[in-house]
Parts: C-alpha cells; sequence; structure tokens
C-alpha cells in the first residue's frame, strides 16, 4: 500500500497561476519538491515560463528546448551537457577564464550567505573584465540568506550588491529569497528564482495520506518491534506505509534561531534520548508516536486504548518535508 501525494488541481494551479510573473523563473531541483521534476517544468511551461532554473547539471532534461540555469557553480571536473540553451553559474575567477569562450554564463556575487561566489571587491579583477569579452554574459547571481535577517536585510544587500556589479556590466540580476513585490526596489530588470514559494506556497492544496498495513493490540509492558521495546501502556501498534526510504523518520540539523526554538529542539532531543520520538502521522487530530524508528517501507506506531484504532486499508494524515520526501504515488484530484 502507497504512501500518496493527494494534490488538488484547481487549487494548486490556481496558485501558481496567481504566483508567477515573467519575472520569476521557476526552480525544479532535487526530488521536485515532492511533486517530481518532469511535472514542474511542464506546469512551468504552461504559465508561460520560457527559463526555468534546475540544481544541477544532472537534472537539465535532455532535448529540453527552453533555457535552463543550473544553479550548482560551473566546475572543469564536472560533466557538462551539451546545448545552447544551459546558461552556466560561475563563482570563481579561476573558473571564468576556465569555462569555455562563447558560453552563456550568471556570474554570482557572493553575498552574506557566504556559499559561492565572487567577492565584491574582486569585481573588478582583471580577470573578470577580460572575461567579460569571451562570454556570453547573462547578467549577475545572488543568493540571500533566510530567516535570521529578514527581507528589509536581504533588499539592502541586493541594492548594494547590483550597484557594485553593474557599475562593471550591465545586466539582469537574478536573485533568490526575495519577494516578488519588492523587486522594484532592488532596481529594474531583476529576475527572482522561485521554488517553494511557486510550488508549495499553498500547502492547503496538497494532502499526504498513508495506508494503515496492520493493527494488533497490546498490553502495558508487552515487547514489540525489531528493537522488542516494551509498549509504554494498554494500545494498539499501526502498521502504516511510509518509512525512511520515503524520507519519513530523516531529519537535516535543526535550523533553530530563536530561545524559543532552541529549548523545543532541546526537549525533542531529550524525549528522543529516552527512545520516545513523534511520528508526522496523524491520527484523530494528534500526531502519533513511534513505537519504534520507521522501517524502510514502513512504520510502527503505538495508539492509546483511548483512541479507537483505524482499520487496516485506512487512511492516515501524514506531516512530512516535501523536499525530502519520495512518495510511491501521486494523485492529482
Amino acid at each position: 500500500m502507497p504512501l500518496i501525494l493527494h494534490i488538488d488541481s484547481d487549487r494548486w494551479r490556481d496558485h501558481l497561476r496567481s504566483t508567477w510573473n515573467p519575472d520569476i523563473v521557476p526552480v525544479a531541483k532535487g526530488n521536485g519538491y515532492g511533486v517530481g521534476n518532469t511535472r514542474l517544468l511542464a506546469e512551468s511551461r504552461a504559465l508561460g515560463a520560457r527559463t526555468v532554473a534546475v540544481g544541477t547539471y544532472t537534472e537539465v532534461p535532455p532535448d529540453f528546448k527552453d533555457d535552463v540555469v543550473v544553479l550548482t557553480p560551473w566546475r572543469p571536473f564536472l560533466e557538462i551537457p551539451q546545448g545552447k540553451n544551459v546558461i552556466h553559474t560561475v563563482s570563481r575567477l579561476a573558473d571564468l577564464v576556465s569555462i569555455p569562450a562563447g558560453s552563456r554564463v550568471l556570474i554570482e556575487v557572493q553575498t552574506s550567505m557566504r556559499r559561492h561566489g565572487i567577492g565584491a571587491r574582486e569585481l573588478r579583477h582583471t580577470m573578470l573584465l577580460n572575461a567579460l569579452d569571451r562570454i556570453k554574459f547573462e547578467g549577475w547571481s545572488l543568493h540571500f540568506p533566510m530567516g535570521a535577517g529578514g527581507t528589509s536585510a536581504n533588499i539592502r544587500e541586493a541594492q548594494e550588491l547590483s550597484r557594485a556589479a553593474r557599475a562593471v556590466r550591465n545586466g539582469p540580476v537574478w536573485v533568490s529569497h526575495v519577494p516578488a513585490q519588492k523587486l522594484a526596489d532592488i532596481g529594474e530588470n531583476v529576475k527572482l528564482r522561485m521554488g517553494t514559494g511557486l510550488w508549495l506556497g499553498d500547502r492547503g492544496a496538497l494532502t499526504v495520506r498513508a495506508t494503515v498495513l496492520d493493527v494488533h493490540s497490546v498490553r502495558r509492558g508487552e515487547r514489540v518491534g525489531y528493537r522488542q521495546r516494551r509498549v509504554a501502556g494498554d494500545g494498539h501498534i499501526l502498521v502504516v506505509s511510509g518509512g525512511t526510504a520515503h524520507g519519513v523518520g530523516l531529519e537535516a540539523p535543526t535550523a533553530a534561531a530563536t530561545v524559543r526554538q532552541r529549548a523545543i529542539a532541546m526537549a525533542k532531543g531529550s524525549l528522543d534520548a529516552a527512545g520516545m520520538a513523534l511520528s508526522p502521522f496523524t491520527i484523530e487530530g494528534k500526531q502519533r508516536w513511534f513505537a519504534e524508528p520507521p522501517h524502510m517501507q514502513a512504520s510502527m506506531l503505538f495508539l492509546p486504548s483511548s483512541v479507537a484504532p483505524p482499520a487496516v486499508g485506512d487512511e492516515v494524515g501524514v506531516d512530512v518535508r516535501f523536499t525530502t520526501t519520495v512518495f510511491d504515488k501521486i494523485s492529482m484530484d
């Protein structure tokens, strides 16, 4: 039985149409935000987008006719697909000199992200100035952080860096993590790469459901699962579809920034250390506890006796991180 992503297609596409405009470049990368890159590319074209962005060169679709921006910076050791529609991102002076002449290039300028980019002080470097005459310059790329500084900080930084870059060579500025309605504050000819806000901006249009595969009654103290843990009370063990192969129970390091968020993370860590972990599966409006860590393709949950268990074949809700989840089936309702 599958882990299913249900998409309310009318509601989802209403959100896409109300969000996209010609200044927005849709991003289709990784697992396609749970929806799949093939579907996202088709939806991008239906919106009217003729330029899309992907994460890596391996994600450039074969025989794709529209322009494709590759967000991962070009490196001489990468296998590069052929095609005049591929726009490369270059983030180092050495690579700007090495990339084949005539290549379509976005030059990435380092921001407070400190991930990729040529430093602002290097913008007038002789190597960069000379390279501009041997490439097909497509503009400047700025990738900003999320959270801490907020929108206003990103806008101020975008204004400062875009002025410095355009003083060297005028051209489009491509940005990430800036609200679409704030692009005019940065200046003219600004393009916004958008992934999460476009594809997952209306979470109400997306519903994840898991199937109940088995239900077993248990008594307090009985052992269950691979690790033979004792259950904390009378109730039921539910076996539901969705495990580590789907991304269930796999977490990235915490992004906690505030005192409250850190306190929650510490409390959660203490529970994990005690062998108690909340699952993403929801029954009667509450997340339920894992009976033990999720298996590869299924999970075991403990449901207390105060809650009537669902039947085998019923579906239960799942709250997952779409960018790390692989679904068995996607249903366009």
